[in-house]
């Protein structure tokens, strides 16, 4: 089997697996109603265990979030590393379609921070297929923010270029390119250049530029480590309907989470590495949907293993999806954008086949981990949901007399609904905890509001399925299927008042 046709079979794998365990989970209830209760009663009781799990890693994070964010890393940094002065920044900030004004609230909040203008650099890449935008926004921000800071490059990405496909990561691949111009212009040495890739709504932490130097420069190996920081889409969390914010936070719960498992953790949407990481793999892969995340993969492979993640937990924010036109509309948007995050997958079958190509290089229990998390996390991600609040039903209604008889059928509704009660633990946890993250409440939002941001969190089950599982299952369905049913890169709506 040439490389084409094992490397098309790895795309294949996910999908397949879903399917095969939505159709089992549906003949097994109507052939054997007995051993699918049984496996719906063990499925819940192991759901319910990771859910304990994941709130008390999300606890944990939310108190380190809340201890760091309190300390004066600016005094930290100047007192405690001489040489901070040494490093630069830079940030990328890849656009297509977004307004000015979103792009002021991430500069204007770079500026907030205080950290010295001279040392920080912005690259600003546009797509050529919107040309107007650039045209028009461009000029506008070079007058503006010209002269704020060290260098300000706007660049636009040329459309059609070869072996790539339309996203953000070729897009970021450009302006990295165009950021070595300045970079080897100025002779600044690579390994003193702290690179961010940010979505144009990022607003940083006022300490956030100063606690990332830190950590970067008391870092034994930072070229060999990408740094994650805590990430809230809570910049418009105000003004965006229940849906929009619940499925937001679930997934801000999620990553904090994640935070406390650095051993498993992968980068995800705003991110910071070593320049000369970048330079070493050639910057953000060309011909991938999921660059946020693939770009640590192409670290980890380049370094023969030796490449991890080191969470950082003063937070970067970020937009929720917002109702351009209606309500429907941002659903809409939501699940898109839900579906794309979804797609990666891709990751998987390049993680296979690379770990085969450096089998001799990695050991064997790290090419195991990763590949793991990764078949997992997508597989539950997209099953869990529906095998709990749609599927695990099923052999409950569809057996006949004798097994609705039994003991264990006429106990089993009793068994899950007890669980689903203590799942609700879970949904309390949540809603208490989101109201500790997100931003006060503005002069146009009423009072009553708070009531409602907790009230929204009985959408969870809901959510979880429709713009979880469902998303999930229809991004790894095409990647199965493959040729035109491919998913391309979807730009989330932005917007500022």
């Amino acid at each position: 089997m040439n490389k084409s046709h094992f490397y098309r079979f790895l795309e294949i794998v996910p999908g397949a697996l879903v399917w095969t365990t939505f159709i089992a989970a549906a003949v097994l209830s109507l052939v054997r109603p007995i051993w699918a209760i049984y496996f719906i009663i063990v499925f819940s009781l192991y759901w319910v265990f990771r859910v304990f799990y994941s709130i008390f890693f999300t606890l944990i994070a939310a108190r380190i979030y809340h201890r760091e964010i309190k300390v004066d890393w600016q005094k930290k940094l100047t007192d405690g590393v001489s040489n901070w002065q040494d490093y630069y920044h830079v940030v990328i900030l890849p656009t297509a379609i977004e307004p000015i004004g979103v792009l002021r609230t991430t500069l204007d909040g770079l500026l907030a921070t205080g950290y010295p203008r001279e040392k920080i650099i912005i690259a600003i890449s546009w797509e050529e297929r919107k040309k107007e935008i650039y045209d028009e926004v461009a000029p506008a921000l070079r007058q503006e923010y010209g002269d704020k800071f060290f260098r300000l490059i706007a660049t636009l990405h040329p459309d059609g270029m070869e072996g790539e496909i339309k996203g953000k990561g070729a897009n970021s691949n450009w302006a990295g390119h165009r950021v070595k111009e300045v970079i080897d212009e100025l002779g600044i040495p690579y390994e003193k250049v702290i690179v961010s890739c940010f979505d144009c709504d990022t607003i940083v932490h006022p300490k956030y530029p100063w606690y990332l130097t830190y950590h970067y420069a008391m870092s034994p190996d930072p070229v060999h480590t990408a740094f994650q920081p805590a990430v809230l889409y809570s910049n418009n969390i105000w003004e965006t309907a229940a849906p929009m914010r619940v499925a937001a936070f679930s997934t801000v719960f999620w990553l904090l989470a994640e935070q406390m498992r650095p051993d498993k953790m992968y980068t995800f949407s705003p991110h910071s590495l070593s320049f000369q990481a970048l330079i070493d793999v050639d910057f953000w892969q060309k011909d991938v949907i999921s660059d946020d995340s693939h770009i640590f993969l192409q670290c980890l492979l380049h370094y023969d293993g030796n490449y991890r993640v080191q969470p950082l937990f003063v937070p970067v924010s970020m937009d929720t999806v917002i109702q351009q036109k209606s309500f429907w509309d941002g659903l809409v948007s939501l699940y898109k954008q839900q579906r794309r995050w979804g797609w990666g997958v891709e990751n998987f079958p390049y993680l296979v086949w690379n770990f085969g190509l450096k089998r001799k290089m990695i050991p064997w229990w790290k090419r195991f981990k990763y590949t793991w998390f990764t078949a997992e996390g997508m597989y539950s991600w997209a099953t869990a949901p529906i095998l709990l609040f749609i599927l695990g039903r099923l052999p409950l209604y569809l057996a006949h007399g004798s097994v609705k008889a039994s003991v264990i059928a006429q106990n089993a509704p009793f068994v899950l609904e007890w669980l689903m009660n203590v799942g609700m633990i879970g949904i309390i946890v949540s809603a208490i905890l989101s109201l500790k993250l997100i931003p006060p409440r503005p002069r146009t939002a009423p009072r009553y509001k708070y009531l409602i941001m907790i009230l929204q969190w009985v959408l969870l089950p809901v959510t979880l399925i429709i713009f979880g599982s469902i998303p999930a299952t229809d991004a790894q369905t095409r990647l199965m299927l493959g040729g035109k049913f491919r998913l391309g890169f979807y730009v989330t709506p932005k917007k500022r008042d």
